[in-house]
């Protein structure tokens, strides 16, 4: 039987309710992570690598983690390196789609198979803390006497803490345009970037800074959600009067050129991952949201949430 009418019977058969757990166990899954090491997407990755190893529907997951330009990178070499691989995923969300509007690379996510969002995540702005600024109120009172004495780091341009960081600035009056903004390509760099006081204020999900949060190393000032994330003593933006409230979705999406059946398997796959143990246990350690969502809705969750970011960064003069 050829692979691709192999695929099209598991993806019939788990449609129906009817393929068993160990139909999938000998997948081999090759996760591409647009990200360098330590950061959200490069944890995101991970977890569901090993959700898909706990679930029984993947015998084996391996990561490349590839940096730079938003994902852009890594996402140009998934799709030179992975066409019609129906065992293919790579990591991806709002950055991306933020990332693709302000660089224009010559790959768009559009041109890959979207297979799921997965969770949502709420940034936290930190101060090292040593800072001689303790609050949020603080950076404010020192963004409005000159916004360019403030850098913000974070992700890449037209990460969502980037784009937090413009609409903080034009909720206290300061021109979004003015702001001092440093773009780091993964997490490990915007963390040392932190500590060593090379920026003013670091923004991130929560996962990345959680513990150096908890050691003290960092001071959580403000989250980017509408009410206090749960079990964690930060308050929000909008708690301080600042109205801006944006959450960073993340998801995956397969190979450019697969079926629509081998699109229905890996998505099946992807789903029974998200029912596994070890992926509450990632969502409850890293306070993410579940957001699961697939097929046509995901479909047009992205072409509604890359329509919103655009108009949003127009706005901010980002673009």
């Amino acid at each position: 039987m050829r692979r691709d009418t192999f695929l099209k019977s598991l993806a019939a058969l788990a449609a129906a309710g009817a393929l068993p757990s160990v139909a999938w166990a000998n997948a081999s899954i090759k996760m591409m992570i647009p990200a360098n090491p330590g950061g959200g997407w490069d944890g995101t990755g991970r977890a569901l690598g090993e959700a898909l190893r706990d679930a029984g529907v993947a015998n084996s997951v391996t990561f490349e983690n590839k940096g730079g330009a938003a994902g852009a990178i890594g996402m140009a070499q998934f799709y030179n390196a992975s066409k019609g691989d129906p065992n293919a995923l790579m990591v991806m969300g709002a950055v991306m789609l933020g990332g693709i509007i302000t660089g224009k690379p010559p790959v768009s996510v559009t041109q890959l198979t979207p297979i799921a969002r997965l969770t949502t995540e709420y940034n936290v702005f930190v101060l090292p803390a040593e800072s001689p600024l303790k609050t949020m109120k603080d950076v404010v009172d020192q963004l409005k006497k000159d916004p360019g004495s403030i850098k913000w780091g974070g992700g890449s341009r037209g990460s969502t803490e980037h784009i937090a960081a413009a609409q903080i600035a034009q909720a206290v009056g300061v021109q979004a345009s003015k702001i001092n903004y440093v773009p780091f390509r993964g997490g490990g760099e915007a963390v040392a970037a932190i500590l060593g006081g090379n920026v003013t204020v670091g923004g991130s999900g929560y996962s990345e800074f959680q513990q150096y949060i908890e050691s003290g190393k960092m001071r959580a000032i403000a989250v980017t959600s509408g009410q206090r994330l749960k079990g964690i003593d930060v308050p929000t933006l909008k708690e301080q009067g600042i109205d801006v409230e944006i959450g960073n979705w993340r998801g995956v999406y397969g190979a450019p050129g697969i079926t629509q059946a081998q699109r229905d398997a890996l998505t099946e796959m992807v789903v029974k991952a998200t029912k596994s143990k070890a992926w509450a246990a990632a969502v409850e350690k890293n306070n993410w949201t579940p957001a699961l969502l697939t097929g046509k809705a995901f479909d047009e969750f992205v072409d509604r949430d890359f329509s919103s970011l655009r108009a949003t960064m127009v706005r901010a003069g980002m673009v």
